[in-house]
Formats: structure tokens, C-alpha cells, sequence
């Protein structure tokens, strides 16, 4: 009996181990395919510089966001103490850029990780329990559907009204229906397998395979997808401000600070697009790190 006993613990043991290497194995091939992809891991390093330095902010930034000298407004790139110039109030525009990615970059994420937990739990919910509960969750997301999702945006914004949040909350309601199609696709897929009806068969519950068995194969395809959505939401959310419907001036954001210095591109037309340009370089890194984890999660699109 203690032989037995012995036995089923060593096998118990070996299983445990033998699941671990492979999860390492695996780990360790996704970071070696990625780390082969030269424009995603340069991307991922220029997109870590970003996001330090925006947080980082208070410590880099070499002047106020806020504070400015209107005897050194509109200064070209390059000028002495102020290397991206000056706005149209005198104010450094490294520091506004810095400060202000912090919003934006806020913007961009918080969006995602918001439709992602509640698209996902719905389409989770719609694909796996099916009938009139797909019925009702799916045909209720589809109605977004009949309008274009930055219609819809602003529209939610704009009668929310004017601030970061509420732009924050637009764009998460604009993200919950994609979010929620592409789980319930994928849980339709993985509700099919013969591991679920094994499970089932088991008598287990349907909260612990969905929390065992179905959240973990579909994950790495709803955490890539909404990794190409933080891209999507950034330059959305910068649209929105520079509509006016984001931060009040002077509070330095991406998408308001293109708007305030639009009147200048005639005059310093190299200034008026410094934000645009970080918007861009920000979203290309986003895309092609999320290209890049596609490609070594091998997730087909």
C-alpha cells in the first residue's frame, strides 16, 4: 500500500516535471523566435525607451510642462537649451512631449485592458454556453456594429463631455464587441476538442473548464489582438483631443498639443508635427511588436 503510494507520487512528480519542461521549451523558443525578428525587437527597444522616458518624466524632463517664456516662443529644433524647440507660449517641447505622452500612452492602454477583461468575458460566455445566451450577448454587440467606430466614439465622448476619462470610456465600449467576436470565435474552436468533452465527461464544472481548459488555449490569441488595439486606441484617443473632446489646455497631451500648434505649421511647420511624429513612431512600434509576438506565438491571423 505505501509502495503504491509511492509510486503514484513519483508519477504525480514526474507529470508535474515533464509539464514544466515543456512550458519552459516552449517559453524558451517564443523569446529565441521573437528575439530573431529584428524589427520587432528593435521596435519593442524603441518602444521601452518611450514608455520609460514618459514615465519617467519628472526626472528627464529638463523644464515645466506648464511654464513658459513668450521671449522664446516658436524656437526651431536644436536651439540652445531647448533641443525639440519651443511652442507658440514659449513652453520646451521635449517636456510637454514627455509629459504628455504619459496621457496618452494612458489613453492607449487602459482602453484595451477595459474590453479586454469584459469582451472577453462575454465572448467566453457566448461561445462556450451557446444558444439563447450567444443569441443575446452576440446580436446586443452586434448593434455597434452598425456604426463606424470613430463615429461611435465620438459621440459617446461628446455626450459624456469634455476629459481623459471619459475618452477612456468611450473607446472601451467602441472595443468591448471586436474583443468579444474574437473570443467567442476562438472558444468555439477549443469547445470542440476532445480534451473538453474528456473534461466534461469527468464531471467537471463548467467554471473550472473554462478557467483550465478554455481561457488558457485562447489566450494567446485575444492577448495579441489586443495588443494590436493599444496602437489603434492611442491614435484615437489623440483624435479625440485634438477634436477638443480630451484634456483642457495648458495640460500637455499628444493629440491637444497637435491642435494648439496647428496654427504654426505656415510658421514652423518641423515643430507643428513633433507630436504627430511621436503619435506615429509609438503606434508603428506597438504594431510591429504585436506582429512579432503573432509570429512567435504562431497565431495565424
Amino acid at each position: 500500500m505505501i509502495r503504491g503510494s509511492a509510486e503514484q507520487i513519483n508519477a504525480a512528480a514526474s507529470g508535474i516535471l515533464t509539464r514544466k519542461t515543456k512550458e519552459d521549451s516552449r517559453l524558451r523558443n517564443i523569446i529565441r523566435v521573437y528575439g530573431e525578428n529584428r524589427t520587432a525587437l528593435v521596435s519593442f527597444i524603441v518602444l521601452c525607451i518611450v514608455v520609460v522616458s514618459c514615465l519617467l518624466a519628472p526626472v528627464v524632463a529638463p523644464y515645466s510642462p506648464l511654464e513658459g517664456n513668450i521671449n522664446e516662443r516658436l524656437l526651431v529644433i536644436g536651439s540652445e537649451g531647448h533641443i525639440l524647440g519651443t511652442d507658440e507660449q514659449g513652453r520646451d517641447m521635449l517636456s510637454r512631449i514627455l509629459y504628455g505622452g504619459r496621457l496618452s500612452l494612458l489613453a492607449g492602454l487602459v482602453p484595451v485592458l477595459v474590453a479586454g477583461f469584459i469582451g472577453s468575458f462575454l465572448g467566453i460566455a457566448a461561445g462556450y454556453f451557446g444558444g439563447i445566451i450567444n443569441t443575446i450577448i452576440m446580436r446586443t454587440l452586434d448593434i455597434f456594429y452598425a456604426f463606424p467606430a470613430v463615429l461611435l466614439a465620438i459621440g459617446i465622448s461628446a455626450a459624456l463631455g469634455q476629459g481623459i476619462d471619459n475618452i477612456i470610456i468611450a473607446i472601451s465600449i467602441v472595443f468591448i464587441p471586436p474583443v468579444a467576436r474574437i473570443a467567442e470565435s476562438a472558444v468555439k474552436e477549443v469547445r470542440e476538442e476532445e480534451f473538453i468533452e474528456a473534461a466534461k465527461s469527468s464531471g467537471a464544472k463548467s467554471f473550472s473548464i473554462i478557467r483550465y481548459h478554455i481561457i488558457m488555449n485562447i489566450f494567446s490569441k485575444l492577448f495579441v489582438y489586443c495588443t494590436t488595439q493599444i496602437s489603434i486606441s492611442l491614435v484615437l484617443a489623440s483624435g479625440l483631443s485634438f477634436l477638443g473632446l480630451g484634456v483642457s489646455p495648458p495640460t500637455p497631451e499628444w493629440g491637444i498639443m497637435l491642435n494648439n500648434l496647428k496654427q504654426q505649421i505656415f510658421i514652423n511647420p518641423i515643430l507643428a508635427v513633433i507630436p504627430g511624429l511621436f503619435i506615429f513612431i509609438t503606434a508603428l512600434a506597438i504594431n510591429l511588436v504585436a506582429d512579432g509576438l503573432r509570429d512567435a506565438l504562431e497565431i495565424k491571423q
